[in-house]
């Protein structure tokens, strides 16, 4: 039997879409988490969308995905109480 042929059992392989959504759901994280910081609203829309496309991909990572979509809902409350309380600009 050769080495290539084998297939462990036990051990699926994770497809393309599942890699893809734990990748969106991770930047979601990063760029909702950067928007407190600079201009709330340039980055929470796409991060929020970001997290609602990577929960509905699913897959392996939908507990990564579930805790995009929290903290990117976080981070507009947090964002938009910081930008309008220090009076900047919100785009």
């Amino acid at each position: 039997m050769s080495v290539s042929g084998a297939h462990l059992d036990g051990q699926d392989r994770t497809s393309s879409s599942e890699t893809v959504a734990g990748f969106l759901a991770a930047f979601s994280i990063f760029a909702s988490l950067i928007a407190l910081a600079w201009h709330p609203l340039r980055l929470l829309g796409p991060a929020i969308l970001l997290a609602m496309i990577s929960a509905g991909m699913g897959g392996r990572h939908r507990r990564l995905a579930f805790a995009a979509v929290l903290v990117s809902a976080a981070c507009f409350v947090l964002g938009m109480t910081i930008a309008v309380v220090t009076q900047r600009q919100l785009w």
